[in-house]
């Protein structure tokens, strides 16, 4: 027979624990960081890198997304441990960057012209290489994109062996139609799920008429990075701060769960205030209301 003692004892821990149960199941939920996509800054960043790096890491962003990085330019002429330094410096990492990858996706394109990319992201401690664009003449057609699918999947594998993993980010232009097919429908239906994943810009997912989470339905788990930025009500063609445009975000990140989303990254290309403030607006509004 168990003691009174022992008893209440034993009660008082149940009750503690189920006291305790709804934290620790929310603290077991998937982390999901903010970050900024340092394009936002482009007309800054390049001269001064750490004044900018630092403002940006006042207003409260744990990461960034790197872009504009080349083998002649370095990152705004600094080599990559000394921008490194600088993130971590002000507390920052950087899980993804943007890497122009034309040369490799051409049809003459080999490996070596994306293996200096992958050793970039390695020494930034970044896990996603993020191709971030395709000029027009490599995508003419959907045999194009078709063949370019097939590229993709040869640049998964080699980030795979290097520790890394390969997304592709959209524009419009993968909207396209193309007798009923478009472009990202290829890219998604003829990749490898396990060796490339795909950073939704939500800006122009919404401007090329289409709803994202349909996306997210028809292809659950593909999406572990969004660029968030919203679409102006005045002019489709700007961006605004978020929650002050016409993209209904709630409904959007109440679906996040379907879509695999990791890594929230702001990102705005124009600006009617103050820069930083207006990061800054979007920063808040996402935290509290999203």
């Amino acid at each position: 027979m168990i003691q009174r003692r022992t008893f209440l004892k034993r009660s008082g821990l149940a009750f503690a624990a189920a006291t305790l149960m709804p934290t620790v199941l929310f603290s077991c939920e998937k982390e999901r960081r903010l970050g900024l996509q340092l394009y936002s800054l482009r007309e800054y960043i390049g001269k001064d890198v750490s004044g900018v790096i630092k403002k940006v890491a006042d207003i409260g962003f744990e990461e960034v997304e790197t872009y504009g990085y080349s083998p002649e330019g370095k990152f705004w002429g600094l080599e990559v441990r000394e921008f490194k330094n600088i993130l971590t410096n002000n507390g920052l990492s950087t899980p993804s960057g943007h890497y122009g990858a034309d040369p490799y996706l051409s049809e003459t394109g080999t490996d070596e012209d994306l293996k200096y990319i992958l050793d970039v992201a390695n020494e930034l401690d970044q896990k996603y290489v993020v191709i971030p664009h395709i000029s027009e003449p490599l995508r003419t057609s959907i045999e194009d994109y078709k063949r370019i699918a097939e590229k993709l999947n040869k640049a998964g594998e080699m980030c795979r062996n290097a520790g890394l993993k390969l997304g592709y980010h959209n524009h419009a232009f993968e909207f396209d139609d193309y007798n009923g097919q478009n472009g990202l429908e290829v890219f998604l239906e003829n990749t490898d799920k396990n060796l490339v994943d795909f950073e939704l810009d939500i800006y122009w997912v919404v401007r090329a008429g289409v709803d994202p989470v349909s996306l997210f339905e028809k292809y659950p788990g593909r999406f572990p990075l969004w660029h968030v930025k919203d679409l102006s009500k005045t002019d489709p063609a700007l961006n605004t701060e978020i929650g002050s445009g016409s993209i209904d975000y709630k409904q959007i990140f109440e679906k996040s769960e379907k879509s695999g989303v990791e890594h929230y990254i702001v990102e705005q290309e124009n600006f009617e205030m103050d820069p930083y403030q207006s990061l800054a607006q979007s920063f808040n509004h996402i935290h509290k209301n999203l």
